[in-house]
Parts: C-alpha cells; sequence; structure tokens
C-alpha cells in the first residue's frame, strides 16, 4: 500500500525513464518530488526578472544606443509612439514651439521631426516640465528666464563667417551666416551692398544718448523688448501671437489659425535696431525655412499683409541687403496682386492667398473698399518695384492714385467707402481715425521716400489737410485740440486713439517743407498730441482709451464699455516720438517714461504683455492678447525716443504705418535700387 501510494508522487518524465522496457534503470532508485506551487511562482519569477533585465538593458543601457539591431528596433517603437500621440513624449507647449527644441546642437527643428530623447536634450526638457508643473502651483509664478535654446544656432554671433561671404556694412559680422539643417556647411547669405557711402551711411547700430539717464531708460525698454520676445519664442514660436497670461499661441488674431509668424516678421527690425542680433537671426533663419504662403487657403488681409510683412521684410532687406528678404517679400506682394483686378484697379480687401480670390467685406457700405486700405501701400510698392526691378507694383498704386485724383470729393474730403466696380464713393463717414488714418500718412510720406520728387502726393496732402482743419479740427471748451468725425453733415465729437499718430504726422509735414500750411500743421501737432496725452493721463491706469469723446460734461475720456480697452496700441507714443525729434520739448521724453511705467505696472505679466479691457479700473481685466505692432511699433518707438537723433534719423528714413524703416530715395544709401524689368 505504501509502495503504491507513493508512485503517483513521482512525476511523469521519472516515471518513464525508471521503467523503461518493464526494468528499473539507473534512475529507479530516485525518489524526487514534484515542484509545489510556491516553488513554480518563485522559479517564474526569477526567469521573468531576468528576462526584464535584459530586455532594459537591450534598449536604455548607452551601449545599445547606437546603430545596430537594438537601435533599429529602438526607432520602430519610438515611430510608434509618436504616431500614437507625440503628447506622450514632449508637453504641448513645446510641440507648439519647434523652435525651442533642437538635437545634435544644429538648428530648430520642425515640429514632425522633435527628438526628445536625444542626448543632453532628455534632462533640459524634464527640468522644464518640473519647472512648468511648479509654476501652475504657485498663484504669482516667477517671471520666466529666457530659454537656453531660443538663442541663435551654433556659429552665430562670433566674428568668423564662412569663407568667401562679404557681410554688408549694415549686416554685422556674425550676424549673417547660419549653419544649414543638420549641422552641416553655414549658410551662405547673399547680399546686395549698399552705394558707397564712407563715412556718411546713415546711423543703424549704437544711437546712445550721451545722458547717462536717458540711456538707462533705453536700456529699461531693450529689456521689455528681450521680455515680450523671449516668452513669445518660448510660448507662440512660429505663430502669429502670443497669449501672455495663458502662456500659449494667440489663435484669433487678424491672420488666424495659420503659422504666418506675424511677430517674428514684425519685430525682426526692432530685434535689429536694438542690436539684439543672435535673435534677429533666429528669426531671419526661420523665415528663410518656414515662411511660405503659397498653398495656404486662407483670406488675408491685403492691407495688414502689406504693411506687416512686405513692408518688414522690405525694411530687413534695406537694413541687411539680404536678398533674401527681398525675394520674400516679393513672393509675397505677387500673391496679393490678383486683388487689385477689379473695374477700377482699387483693390478688394481681402484675398486667398492660394487661389488668388479676392473679395470686399460685407459690412463696408455695400462691399466697398476702405480708404485706409487701399490707399496704404505705396510706400511698400513702389520701393519693391525699386529693389526688384519689376514696375508693375509702382503701376498698381499709380492706378489707385489716378482713380482718386480724378473723383470728385464732397468739400474736398476722401470719404472712407469706395466701391471698386463703379469707382463711387460709398456712404459719406470721414474720418482721421479708423477706416482713414493711414491714406493720409502716406501721401505725406510717399512724397517724402521719392526724396521730395512725388509733388502730387503733397500737393493732395496740402488739400485734404486744409479741408479737414475746416470741417473737422476742434478744440473743446476746456482747450483740448482733436478730429471730429463726419457723418454727412454731422459732426461727432468724438476721436480714436489710432487718429493720435496724427500729432506726429503734422509734425513732420511742418519739418518737411514751409509753406502756407507750416504754421498751422505745428500748432495743430502739438495741441493733438497734448490732448492725447490728457487721454492717457484721466484714465486710472494712465493708458489712453480706444475711443475718448468730449461732451459738456467730460474731455477726452470714453463713454462706452465698448471704447474703454487698450492693448498696447503705439499711436500717442508715436507722435511723441516725432514731436522730440521736431521739437526737442522734454516734456515729450517725459509723457513716454509716464507710459514705459505704466505698461511695465498693468500690462506686464510672467508671459508678455497683456492689452487691458478698461483703463479706468485700477485692477483691469486683462485681454491676454500680446499683439505683434506691441513688437513692431509701441517697443521701437519708445526706443527711438531715448535714442540719439542720429539713429534712424528722419532724414534718411521714413517709417511705414507699421513702424517698419524704409530708406528715403536717393538720399539713403540703403535703398539698394536694381535696374527696373519688364514684366514677368
Amino acid at each position: 500500500m505504501a509502495a503504491a501510494a507513493a508512485a503517483p508522487l513521482l512525476p511523469s518524465f521519472h516515471q518513464r525513464f525508471a521503467h523503461a522496457n518493464g526494468a528499473p534503470g539507473a534512475l529507479g532508485s530516485v525518489t524526487r518530488r514534484s515542484f509545489r506551487p510556491k516553488e513554480r511562482f518563485l522559479i517564474l519569477l526569477v526567469f521573468g526578472t531576468f528576462a526584464l533585465v535584459c530586455f532594459g538593458a537591450f534598449f536604455y543601457l548607452p551601449e545599445y544606443s547606437g546603430a545596430g539591431p537594438a537601435h533599429r528596433v529602438y526607432g520602430k517603437v519610438l515611430e510608434s509612439v509618436q504616431k500614437a500621440g507625440p503628447d506622450l513624449l514632449m508637453p504641448a507647449a513645446a510641440l507648439e514651439n519647434p523652435g525651442l527644441v533642437r538635437h545634435d546642437g544644429g538648428p530648430e527643428a520642425s515640429a514632425r521631426h522633435l527628438d526628445p530623447h536625444s542626448a543632453g536634450d532628455r534632462a533640459k526638457l524634464l527640468a522644464k516640465m518640473k519647472e512648468d508643473a511648479e509654476m501652475e502651483r504657485l498663484k504669482n509664478p516667477k517671471v520666466l528666464e529666457r530659454p537656453e535654446m531660443a538663442v541663435a544656432r551654433p556659429g552665430v554671433g562670433s566674428s568668423a563667417g564662412p569663407a568667401g561671404l562679404r557681410p554688408s556694412p549694415a549686416f554685422p559680422e556674425g550676424a549673417s551666416p547660419a549653419p544649414a539643417h543638420g549641422g552641416g556647411a553655414p549658410r551662405r547669405v547673399v547680399t546686395v551692398p549698399p552705394r558707397e557711402c564712407e563715412d556718411s551711411c546713415p546711423r543703424t547700430t549704437g544711437g546712445e544718448d550721451p545722458d547717462p539717464l536717458v540711456r538707462q531708460k533705453r536700456d529699461k525698454v531693450k529689456e521689455m523688448m528681450r521680455h515680450a520676445w523671449d516668452n513669445y519664442v518660448r510660448y507662440a514660436w512660429g505663430r502669429n501671437e502670443l497669449r501672455p497670461v495663458s502662456r500659449r499661441a494667440h489663435s484669433g488674431s487678424i491672420f488666424g489659425n495659420a503659422a504666418l509668424g506675424a511677430t517674428i516678421v514684425d519685430g525682426l527690425d526692432t530685434l535689429f535696431m536694438m542690436g539684439m542680433m543672435d535673435d534677429f537671426t533666429q528669426g531671419r533663419n526661420w523665415v528663410e525655412d518656414h515662411l511660405d504662403v503659397a498653398n495656404m487657403s486662407i483670406d488675408v488681409s491685403v492691407f495688414e499683409t502689406n504693411i506687416r510683412f512686405v513692408g518688414g521684410l522690405l525694411t530687413c532687406y534695406s537694413l541687411t541687403g539680404d536678398v533674401m528678404f527681398r525675394d520674400k517679400a516679393e513672393h509675397i506682394a505677387e500673391k496679393l496682386l490678383p486683388a487689385f483686378q477689379t473695374p477700377t484697379g482699387i483693390p478688394n480687401a481681402l484675398i486667398n492667398l492660394k487661389t488668388g480670390f479676392s473679395k470686399n467685406y460685407a459690412w463696408a457700405s455695400g462691399g466697398s473698399s476702405i480708404l485706409s486700405e487701399f490707399g496704404t501701400l505705396h510706400l511698400e510698392f513702389s520701393y519693391l518695384s525699386d529693389v526688384t526691378g519689376n514696375h508693375i507694383y509702382r503701376e498698381k498704386i499709380d492706378e489707385i492714385r489716378r482713380v482718386l485724383r480724378s473723383t470728385a470729393k464732397p468739400r474736398g474730403l476722401y470719404p472712407n467707402y469706395l466701391n471698386p466696380k463703379t469707382g463711387k464713393w460709398g456712404q459719406q463717414h470721414i474720418s482721421m481715425g479708423a477706416l482713414g488714418d493711414s491714406f493720409y500718412e502716406y501721401l505725406l510720406k510717399a512724397w517724402i521716400q521719392s526724396n521730395q520728387d512725388d509733388q502730387e502726393a503733397r500737393e493732395m496732402f496740402d488739400e485734404a489737410l486744409s479741408n479737414m482743419f475746416i470741417h473737422m479740427l476742434k478744440v473743446s471748451p476746456g482747450g483740448l485740440t482733436y478730429f471730429a468725425d463726419m457723418k454727412f453733415e454731422s459732426v461727432e465729437h468724438k476721436m480714436d486713439h489710432l487718429a493720435c499718430f496724427s500729432g506726429g504726422l503734422l509734425a513732420l509735414a511742418a519739418k518737411t517743407q514751409k509753406n502756407e500750411m507750416t504754421d498751422q500743421y505745428r500748432k495743430a501737432a502739438a495741441g493733438i498730441t497734448n490732448t492725447c496725452h490728457e487721454s492717457y493721463d484721466r484714465s486710472a491706469v494712465k493708458l489712453g482709451p480706444e475711443v475718448f469723446r468730449f461732451t459738456e460734461s467730460l474731455e477726452a475720456k470714453a463713454l462706452r464699455v465698448s471704447e474703454k480697452y487698450y492693448i498696447l496700441r503705439p499711436e500717442v507714443i508715436e507722435s511723441y516720438f516725432v514731436l522730440w525729434r521736431t521739437t526737442h520739448d522734454q516734456k515729450y521724453r517725459d509723457w513716454a517714461w509716464e507710459a514705459v511705467q505704466a505698461i511695465e505696472k498693468h500690462c506686464r505679466v510672467p508671459g508678455g504683455y497683456t492689452g487691458l479691457k478698461n483703463v479706468y479700473q485700477d485692477h483691469p481685466v486683462k485681454d491676454d492678447v500680446q499683439q505683434s505692432f506691441f513688437l513692431a511699433e509701441t517697443l521701437k518707438y519708445l526706443y527711438l525716443i531715448f535714442s540719439d537723433d542720429s539713429f534712424f534719423s528722419l532724414d534718411d528714413w521714413v517709417l511705414n504705418t507699421e513702424a517698419h524703416p524704409l530708406p528715403i530715395k536717393d538720399r539713403n544709401p540703403y535703398y539698394r535700387g536694381a535696374e527696373v524689368r519688364g514684366d514677368n
């Protein structure tokens, strides 16, 4: 019984060997028992642990990270995970800002080529994730430092350049060369030299004021630019604008979701002006690699695209001679040309960059074109014709000029709407502010840009302003001078923040020519600039509203909720700048510094600069938008106010309506004109 009972305890394989051929074998005397469940589990655990260690070594040990089978397997796994969801490997902020992430020390990676596991980047990525998580837990997060990876590409900033490259005198050594993608040979920047000027070249670098206190204020403005730019680079690189409070890209800008880099293009010349050449080169390389509107099926404003993109790129071309900027500007301008295909040659307001289909805003007086839009093309298009040798751009603006000259004007004034099909004026609304403003600006500045050769433009300007002085220039009971709006026979006693540029415009008109209007221009310039300062001074935050009115009970203050916001606009500071340069009255620098302090106190946030929703509240709600024109205009004008007069002198440069300085023809050697060629 004991033997029979023990038999089933032997393992089956033991029984097979023990009783082979019916006789006991060599193993016949062995009496082993089978593994118990706990023993089986322990053995499996040991083997599982060993397999896990081998698997981990196969994928993660440094010696397996190079070429070979392990690397190929790893690559396939990484590719699969990336396709499944990039957010598993990279935080959303980094994916939206490919310019911040690099690999192998090379140029900025595009979103589809991110490699967060490259050597050295992993630690930085983890550190950033930890920092961001900590900041979210804090009620008052610290101001972000400039990201290490937002600097210029390796090699930029040194005096050594690629062999054979001769930088333009206006393009400092080290700023032009940049390595090609993948860390290969450096790029070769092709430049057009300026006309020989020896010691008479206009001053585009330096420009410090002799007064050390003024230099400190100038340095403060430069620090503001650093803060605005670095946060854009960190959180919205390649996108149009930044939301500085929520620290992400702003998709509600005038260019929508299209990644056109509006802040990059708008801010480039400000970076150059402030000597921030590493950042300038970083932006320049983004423009070369990524700014391409050829296949963008979006409707854009002809006006905004011209003043920001065409104007900004042409300024960079004039400053550096880099033909990439010129060619990009021409490519964009070519995409705008179909908008001019109307019965009158007056362009439509909107154009689809891919299809070329153009149209006007439905709300604009029965589909009319807008005076301030089709009237604000002359500076950029005439200069583009001169630097490319293609006269088609000048022909387009000359046709606009011809239509305006031949069309009868009510009381000698220009209404804000003109039908491009019939050539007739729309609603009889006339304004120095929204819908009209920059048309008058470009009449004067076209004359200045031509080195005073375009007499027709100056005559149109003087004629228009003399009639506006008669019908629209008013003085309040409190002695404040302002331009009112007109609607048919009715006068509306309000003034837009946009119209505050007119103080500087009139001062520029008085400076550039002596005629029967000169004294009136000078007096009105001072009065309007003072009124606009009052609109700032009478608010709680010392920044002015979008619209201010004049009634029996109040002056230079907004009445409606929809008029009380401030969106970092430059027009008041623009007038401070021109009045300072033309009069040297200290109050204009003092007022500019007041604006700096107000912006710093109320608009600065850890993620950049934001607009305000109500300037009459001590602690207004923030609108969470850092407008691209804040970098292009507001900060630029502030920097120029605290610079020496020889720095971007008004005798050599004319600033377009987005504050992009363009050289004056036959006077400024940076004009870099080309021989005229026929139609392409």
